[in-house]
């Protein structure tokens, strides 16, 4: 039996892990950062909350004797990702990610690619705008530096404290999203412009195409980088390099 810890909080990631739980010579735990106040059932054995950075993780792979270490975090989970990259070769564990493609512009978007969310807020510009954030609850407090926006802000859980602004909307809902239903919010609501990360994926890509459609302007977050191990776009293309990765050193060529 060979015990694979993942890190999750993605779709890809629940997905890969009941793909690797159904085979009888593997225990699958997946690991999810504890932010999210009602997860989507996982079907596997869940941990939740932190490690204490790259050490304690380390300490976790060589405690819990795993064999290995998948990232399948959020693309902008940068932190964890670093962390992961760190702890596994201290643990002596083989390492790999899955690594969901990102959007690439195409044809009728009109896109202004930042940096940061702190850039998201200069490129608001003074002007009062009808701005559609889609980042979640824990990146929305820094547009209070801009608060002559109208914001619709949609998130899985309530954004507590509320924006100290004087004109917004909140939204909860959880993905996927239509893009009829997001071309009916974005009309509904006036908006003239969306904030967003590049996600990747289809289960958010609804806002992206209406826009779009719609001739909105998108600021878009550019992704933060990530580090330099093995990885797979799909879930399918991660599950067949796992063999590999359990075999000896010997067996691999290494």
């Amino acid at each position: 039996m060979k015990r694979i810890l993942i890190l999750g909080g993605t779709t890809e990631a629940r997905q890969l892990a009941g793909k690797l739980a159904a085979r009888a010579d593997l225990e699958v735990t997946l690991s999810l950062a504890g932010r999210t106040e009602s997860p989507v059932a996982q079907g596997v054995p869940v941990r939740a909350g932190g490690f204490g950075g790259a050490r304690g993780l380390a300490a976790y792979l060589k405690e819990a004797d795993t064999d290995l270490l998948i990232d399948a975090t959020h693309p902008y989970a940068a932190r964890i990702s670093a962390n992961a990259a760190e702890a596994a070769p201290q643990a002596g564990v083989p390492i790999m990610a899955l690594r969901r493609p990102g959007w690439e512009p195409v044809e009728g978007d009109r896109w202004m690619l930042v940096d940061t969310v702190a850039g998201a807020v200069q490129a608001l510009g003074a002007a009062p705008r009808r701005v559609f954030l889609a980042l979640g609850r824990q990146e929305v407090a820094v547009f209070e530096a801009a608060p002559q926006h109208h914001y619709l802000i949609r998130s899985v859980d309530p954004v507590e404290p509320r924006l100290a602004v004087p004109d917004a909307t909140y939204l909860l809902s959880r993905g996927p999203f239509r893009e009829a239903d997001e071309r009916a919010l974005l009309e509904s609501n006036g908006i003239d412009i969306v904030v967003s990360k590049n996600s990747g994926g289809e289960a958010t890509y609804g806002k992206i195409a209406a826009a779009r459609v719609l001739g909105i302007e998108v600021i878009m977050i550019r992704r933060p980088s990530q580090p330099d191990v093995p990885s797979a776009e799909t879930v399918d293309q991660l599950a067949a390099m796992v063999d590999h990765a359990l075999e000896p050193d010997a067996e691999r060529g290494v």
